[in-house]
């Protein structure tokens, strides 16, 4: 209801107030003595304000003028998904500042203020440099609707209040330690110790006291890898890692205090206990993963060393099954004229669109154009594609196809690309479609 009428008053305000009028006055608006202009629909039956140090959430839109049209700069209804605006609100810090008037509403109120373009740029958003179209003689209309404001001292006893209920909903026995952080076992494991300089992989789950699971690592492809001494999340969770070893699964409750403080996160608000349920896959100390790293890179290099001393071999057997005859250019590329072009000439400085279908010497496709039904389109010549490619295309004509055969020296050499190993030579069929 509250949100409904908001829009209904919006609507009705940016028709009288005009998005196309920005006067410096401004007729059936009041001014307080700091400057600030103002009008305010009371649509809420509370009369209670919020004060300096009151944590506030609001719906709000603010519009104005950019290169000399109206334009809309922020609707919290219209973000994916739509979320209000939430802070600590501080005292006013500039005559006309915005701020004064969201003193002005109580819950449930809404209120179109006006605020100048330059105050708001250099002393509210801070930014050094006014956004170019934006003239300094210019004010912003600020639409308002007031959801809700709390004391920091009834969101800690909320918090408190939110925490106990939890403990005794879910029967939770173990005892906090001294800085409030609940540790609860689900899985005792006989690993290694997670100790400073262990390479811990794990998998951790962040949820609300509601259920509301704000961010997990369990339904990624990979666990997540870090040395532990390293801050990768908060103190509460830094603290329960290091109680535990390889193999251990367990909850930590924590309170805000150790969490995400009275700041919040942007999804977890200030003074907000949390979840964390984490699952220990491994854990090496630093010698012995400095010792595994060492031998990964052996054999990573011993496995290069195969690729690129066994390339010209797969390349002559290649040409050899395919009956290719043609002699490679100085670069090493071969060039398999299929069809002569006979439009304009690919030249460098040029921009061509290509059909392609590349393959490696099994026959395995790793990427298509033609399966995208979208040719690739670049400038020739400008590196803006593999060497082999500026080369071979710049040997065409518009209309023209061709196989360009690439060794890795001009494609991606030791490069692991994914879908195309280190010392891969590189099979291309090409259409030159248009060249402009």
């Amino acid at each position: 209801m509250e949100r409904r009428f908001f829009i209904t008053v919006l609507v009705w305000v940016l028709a009288s107030a005009g998005l196309t009028a920005f006067s410096q006055n401004f007729p059936g608006f009041s001014k307080t003595k700091a400057g600030l202009y103002y009008k305010i629909y009371k649509t809420g039956t509370d009369t209670a304000k919020p004060v300096v140090g009151n944590y506030v959430t609001f719906d709000m839109l603010y519009h104005g003028k950019s290169f000399g049209k109206d334009s809309v700069f922020f609707d919290t209804r219209k973000k994916d998904p739509p979320a209000p605006v939430k802070f600590f609100l501080p005292a006013p810090g500039f005559h006309g500042d915005l701020n004064e008037g969201i003193l002005m509403l109580a819950k449930g109120d809404s209120g179109v203020f006006i605020v100048n373009a330059d105050s708001l740029i250099f002393k509210t958003f801070k930014m050094t440099k006014r956004p170019a179209g934006i003239d300094s003689n210019e004010y912003f209309y600020f639409h308002i609707h007031m959801l809700n404001f709390q004391t920091a001292e009834s969101m800690i006893f909320n918090e408190d209040v939110v925490l106990k209920k939890y403990i005794e909903d879910n029967k939770i026995t173990e005892k906090p330690n001294a800085q409030g952080l609940y540790i609860i076992y689900t899985k005792h494991g006989t690993g290694t110790k997670i100790d400073t300089g262990c390479h811990v992989t794990m998998n951790y789950r962040i949820s609300l006291m509601s259920g509301k699971i704000v961010y997990s690592t369990f339904e990624r492809p990979k666990p997540v890898k870090f040395d532990f001494g390293i801050p990768i999340d908060t103190k509460g969770f830094g603290f329960g890692v290091s109680t535990l070893r390889e193999g251990d699964q367990a909850r930590f409750i924590v309170p805000s205090s150790l969490a995400f403080t009275y700041k919040g996160n942007g999804i977890v608000a200030p003074y907000e206990s949390v979840i964390y349920d984490v699952d220990i896959l491994d854990v090496k100390t630093k010698a012995d993963y400095e010792k595994e790293q060492l031998n990964e890179q052996k054999s990573e290099q011993k496995m290069s060393d195969s690729l690129k001393a066994n390339e010209p071999t797969l390349r002559d057997k290649y040409l050899k099954d395919n009956k290719i005859t043609v002699k490679p250019l100085p670069s090493g590329l071969y060039y398999v004229p299929v069809i002569v072009g006979t439009g304009p000439k690919a030249e460098p400085g040029k921009m061509v669109k290509v059909h392609y279908t590349g393959k490696l010497l099994n026959g395995k496709v790793f990427d298509s154009s033609i399966d995208r039904k979208s040719p690739i389109e670049f400038m020739l010549g400008r590196g803006q594609v593999i060497k082999g490619w500026d080369e071979g295309i710049s040997m065409m004509r518009q209309g023209g196809k061709a196989t360009l055969i690439i060794p890795s020296n001009i494609a991606y050499s030791d490069r692991d690309m994914g879908v195309i190993p280190p010392y891969s030579t590189l099979v291309f069929d090409v259409e030159l479609v248009e060249v402009k």
